[in-house]
């Protein structure tokens, strides 16, 4: 993948994401309207409106029930894996910080990874499994030259006191994930893998990783985080929030990735 892709396809997602296609269509709207031709005030109406609407908690949980993820584990679930010497707790990487301030300039962890972190190291605690990490630098990561991995096994071990048994940090997106870390722990003895992310991604992380899971022999079993139990019922879900513009976001990348085959 050349630098040239790479642009078109964050020139892709630069058009395709809210809040940008509701913006154009708003000035094209505002633009017919200024000129008396038809259409301009339905137009700017529907834009501001679909503006409101993707900076919801409601909209993005009706587009991921849209898409389909599976249920949360359950405390029976997870407790039933204890003692069973075969399985591994597989998180997946959601980007890194490469410089943060007030860490006196060193690396950190997105609020996506550090979620995914911090519920990989509750159900290896949980289950007694292992700890193992997948990411590197991503397509889309710019001047980012330390690997997600690398990181997140300094995280883990420094303020989780607990080391990653696994990690790879070659992977540039979810299928290179699955590509480079399986093969390693199946040559491990590794029979089962729970995998950790969030329920936005985990429809596409399960069809990168079960591909790759089923030649190797491998199981994997879906730990998705991230759900809400309601998000639909209270008048703040259908209020514009910094976390319903940011859930919907993610979901409609989701799809997009989803369709392209990512």
């Amino acid at each position: 993948m050349n630098l040239g892709f790479v642009t078109f396809k964050n020139l892709v997602l630069l058009l395709a994401l809210p809040p940008v296609p509701w913006l154009l269509l708003a000035a094209w709207g505002g633009w017919r309207l200024h000129h008396r031709r038809r259409g301009g005030a339905w137009l700017l109406g529907l834009a501001l409106a679909l503006v409101w609407l993707c900076s919801t908690e409601a909209v993005g949980e009706l587009l991921m029930r849209a898409a389909g993820s599976p249920p949360a584990l359950s405390l029976a679930q997870i407790d039933a894996l204890r003692g069973r010497p075969d399985g591994v707790v597989l998180v997946l990487g959601g980007g890194v910080r490469q410089s943060v301030p007030e860490l006196g300039g060193g690396a950190g962890l997105k609020p996506i990874t550090a979620e995914r972190l911090a519920y990989g190291v509750w159900l290896a605690r949980r289950s007694g499994w292992p700890l193992a990490f997948a990411g590197g630098v991503g397509w889309t990561a710019g001047r980012h030259t330390r690997p997600e991995a690398e990181v997140v096994g300094q995280v883990a071990a420094q303020d989780y006191q607990l080391p990653l048994r696994w990690s790879e940090g070659r992977s540039r997106d979810t299928r290179e994930n699955a590509q480079q870390m399986l093969p390693l722990l199946a040559a491990a003895g590794v029979q089962q893998v729970l995998l950790v992310t969030h329920d936005t991604h985990m429809r596409r992380g399960l069809r990168a990783f079960e591909a790759v899971a089923a030649p190797l022999g491998l199981r994997i079993t879906p730990a998705p985080m991230g759900l809400v139990s309601d998000g639909l019922s209270d008048l703040a879900d259908w209020t514009p929030s910094t976390g319903g513009f940011e859930r919907v976001r993610y979901v409609i990348y989701e799809h997009l990735a989803w369709w392209a085959g990512h």
